[in-house]
């Protein structure tokens, strides 16, 4: 018996009894959902003694466990006098040379400005003899919360603080608190030292001869990128945080001169009334803030480029910037804007418009080229040549799958290389799009799996995909070519005229921020709007789009060229 308990513990494991881990059983404490996730109670305004405002940190920031807070307790001395006071900050948001040189050394070294003992004003023989009457002597009195604001602290960014919500909100953004004895007032100073990723060229966004300038993920970078372009005090840039816990930084970017007011105040109204814990990427800004959610084309305009950000503000848009995103929200969004490229500016309107007649190629093929191969191949075989009959009749002759099986057999492989080349390291990318294309689809043919012509139809509609200038457009384009494949197979053109109808009946009553999502799309001949879908010269740019109810019409003069005219 004990052999058979001894091989038994040696070669075997058993859980112990007291070992009874389980998530759902597990005691959880309720809290409020308004209760903004504080310990104790709500506590809104600064003590005078510095003591309290201490713990009542510490129990906020949670420091017995928290690797990341410091606090930094001294002794400041002022008009001779001195001073219990700490700093605190959260290490890693800041920049410790910036605290060492203009905060520690001014409170703590003694020199001429700290040590310097205020003298009281002479006083007329008048206000002496009442003194003397009232057996009382003369006093100065010292307002040290002005003496520190005014001449210990040369930090340029500082204000004064009487509530700990805004100031607690500082300093998960990157600031230092200053409190002193007797004082009921805190200073908030700006020290921001993070670590960024510096300014690069875009990624997806790419142009010949535009600005190779992107946005990065520090919002005041961005907005400093948008204000290098805009040299104008009309540029308004105003900040509004998101989200109850993670309190994320979104900045709304408007020209105050030109922009439609109710345009502005419905960006704002949306924003605000957003009731969620954390906000990390425009995405999800995006996601929650557009008018119908339950539609796949894009409706608010998702850009990396400044300069992009910086036109569409000038016509008279609104854009919105999150913190920790390096990508702008503008709006309104129409279709023309996400079949734009910020390259048709740049180039001369011969050019831009052979390219957009291009893209408009490539819309179409992208979205019904599938669709319209196996209707006409199931369906409609009267369509097109006897001889391009006999062919394909002839390269189906031993593919024993149906058109439908082929085509979404083809259809998903290509999306699974596109997926994998996004994902796979960038050095890996080019080796993912050989062996898929070239092996596996030669082998495919071989196999008498697919026929070739199916491997050119698949070929070409995804090359047109890649055409489109929006990746959220073109993500739409994907999904909806698969709905169409299949009203091609169940009805043939029929299928895809129904579907057509029901999309464009659908898009014909979205709206993007109180704009038509079709406005400008049929504006063929105007030639001085500056948005329609077709580029005009740019002397031509005379008014700003009809459908935004800008409170400056126009762009440019009659004669925008005044030098032609003065010879």
């Amino acid at each position: 018996m004990k052999i058979s308990n001894f091989l038994s513990n040696f070669f075997f494991y058993s859980e112990e009894e007291n070992y009874n881990f389980d998530l759902y059983d597990t005691p959880q404490v309720n809290i409020m959902e308004n209760e903004n996730d504080h310990p104790v109670s709500e506590v809104k305004n600064i003590f005078s003694d510095v003591k309290s405002n201490l713990e009542y940190l510490k129990i906020q920031y949670n420091t017995l466990i928290n690797s990341d807070i410091v606090i930094r307790k001294f002794r400041l001395v002022a008009n001779n006098t001195t001073y219990q006071a700490f700093i605190f900050y959260i290490d890693g948001m800041v920049n410790s040379d910036t605290i060492n040189d203009f905060i520690l050394s001014p409170l703590m070294l003694r020199n001429r400005s700290n040590t310097h003992r205020i003298k009281s004003k002479a006083l007329k023989d008048s206000q002496i003899v009442s003194s003397i009457l009232a057996q009382s002597t003369p006093k100065h009195n010292f307002d040290l919360e002005t003496y520190i604001y005014e001449s210990l602290l040369p930090q340029n960014s500082l204000k004064k603080v009487k509530e700990f919500k805004p100031l607690i909100s500082d300093i998960n953004s990157g600031n230092c608190a200053l409190f002193v004895e007797t004082l009921n007032t805190a200073f908030d100073i700006e020290v921001k030292g993070f670590k960024s990723r510096s300014i690069g060229q875009p990624s997806n966004e790419i142009v010949v001869r535009g600005s190779q300038e992107a946005f990065v993920e520090v919002i005041r970078t961005n907005t400093s990128l948008i204000r290098r372009m805009i040299h104008n005090e009309n540029l308004v840039i105003e900040n509004i945080n998101v989200g109850n816990v993670s309190q994320t930084s979104t900045a709304i970017c408007y020209m105050k001169n030109i922009a439609n007011d109710n345009l502005v105040s419905e960006v704002k109204y949306r924003i605000n009334n957003l009731n969620v814990d954390y906000l990390f990427s425009s995405g999800q800004l995006e996601q929650l803030i557009q008018d119908n959610g339950n539609i796949s084309v894009p409706q608010i305009i998702s850009t990396e480029r400044p300069d992009r950000v910086a036109n569409n503000l000038l016509c008279g848009r609104v854009a919105v910037l999150v913190d920790g995103s390096p990508y702008a929200l503008v709006m309104p969004g129409i279709l023309v804007d996400y079949l734009s490229s910020p390259e048709d500016s740049n180039l001369k309107h011969q050019f831009s418009n052979l390219l957009k007649v291009v893209r408009l190629i490539s819309f179409f093929f992208a979205l019904l080229l599938p669709a319209i191969y196996i209707a006409i191949t199931n369906y409609h075989q009267e369509l097109i040549p006897t001889e391009l009959v006999f062919a394909i009749v002839a390269s189906r002759e031993a593919v024993p799958f149906p058109i439908i099986f082929e085509i979404f057999l083809m259809e998903i492989s290509f999306e699974l290389i596109r997926e994998a080349g996004v994902r796979i390291p960038s050095v890996l990318g080019p080796t993912i799009g050989i062996v898929g294309a070239l092996i596996l689809g030669q082998a495919a043919v071989s196999a008498s799996i697919v026929s070739p012509i199916l491997i050119i139809i698949v070929a070409i509609t995804g090359i047109c995909s890649f055409a489109i200038p929006d990746f959220s457009l073109s993500f739409s384009i994907r999904l909806y070519r698969f709905i169409y494949i299949l009203l091609a197979c169940f009805a043939g053109l029929l299928g895809i005229g129904l579907g057509l109808f029901v999309q464009c009946a659908i898009i014909t009553s979205l709206k993007s921020f109180g704009v038509n999502y079709l406005a400008s799309s049929l504006e063929m001949n105007s030639s001085k709007n500056n948005n329609t879908y077709w580029v005009h010269p740019i002397w031509k740019r005379e008014n700003r789009a009809d459908y935004l109810k800008t409170k400056k019409p126009r762009i440019e003069k009659n004669i925008s060229m005044k030098w032609k005219k003065l010879k």
